[in-house]
């Protein structure tokens, strides 16, 4: 998990502040993005060594499964501090350099308003890379190796604990269901049958997983799939081909 030089481009690139944001939020998106032909890779900003859960050892080994199971191109796990993921030139520097490595067309990061302060903090770090990564005179390297400028064309905002309202849904009535096998690996921080005696957190409770599920419902819903996830886009989408982005179903 470990960046490397010779990494290729994808079509997206998640960032989550933590392991496991990704999943949570836009998992079933991305196999889409993914079942379309494109590639992925995912970004997570800390270890989450402050969680109640789990310990940075464990959480590493549940992010590798959950890219194997969802079948990433790569997933990078940055050490940016958990609790302590300040808005600095060398966090700034670090998160250009992961959008430069795989030069994507599509980033998607945590959402602006959010419960979690790490959350608020990691959506200023990624949106304001994205606009910095394209800045010639910015330096960076992967490896030692000079990096060429790169600016991503579309920055959205995955939907976490907060109720926000959607700019887009996307239906991922063909995904949803699988992407809970990338979700489920990460088995310190959810609800196990049989299990007792761990720290009560608001995601490790029977109840949070069905409640994940409901809201994917109610999205879905509004557009009438069966599953949906929604998203942020932070600009105006170009309609090139009306009839591609409004076919008659």
């Amino acid at each position: 998990m470990q960046m490397e030089s010779d990494g290729s481009r994808v079509y997206a690139l998640a960032f989550g502040a933590h392991p496991d944001d990704v999943e949570l939020s836009c998992g079933a998106t991305l196999l889409k993005i993914m079942g379309e032909g494109s590639k992925v890779a995912v970004c997570d900003l800390t270890r989450g060594e402050m969680g109640t859960l789990g310990t940075p050892e464990t959480r590493r080994k549940e992010a590798a499964e959950a890219a194997k199971a969802m079948g990433y191109r790569e997933r990078v796990q940055l050490d940016l501090g958990d609790s302590k993921l300040f808005y600095n030139e060398e966090n700034l520097h670090a998160v250009i350099a992961v959008i430069r490595r795989f030069r994507p067309q599509a980033v998607f990061c945590n959402p602006a308003e959010e419960r979690h302060p790490d959350h608020v903090k990691a959506s200023k770090l990624v949106t304001d890379a994205c606009y910095y990564s394209g800045l010639r005179q910015l330096k960076t390297t992967d490896g030692g190796t000079p990096q060429e400028p790169h600016r991503p064309r579309h920055i959205f905002h995955y939907i976490q604990f907060r109720d926000l309202a959607p700019d887009m849904i996307v239906d991922v009535s063909d995904t949803f269901e699988a992407s809970r096998h990338g979700l489920l690996s990460f088995t310190s921080q959810f609800w196990q049958e049989g299990e007792s005696g761990s720290p009560a957190t608001l995601i490790k409770r029977k109840e949070f997983l069905s409640g994940l599920e409901a809201r994917a419902r109610a999205l879905g819903e509004q557009i009438g799939a069966q599953y949906g996830e929604g998203l942020i886009e932070t600009t105006t989408p170009a309609v090139r081909t009306f009839t591609a982005c409004f076919p008659d179903i």
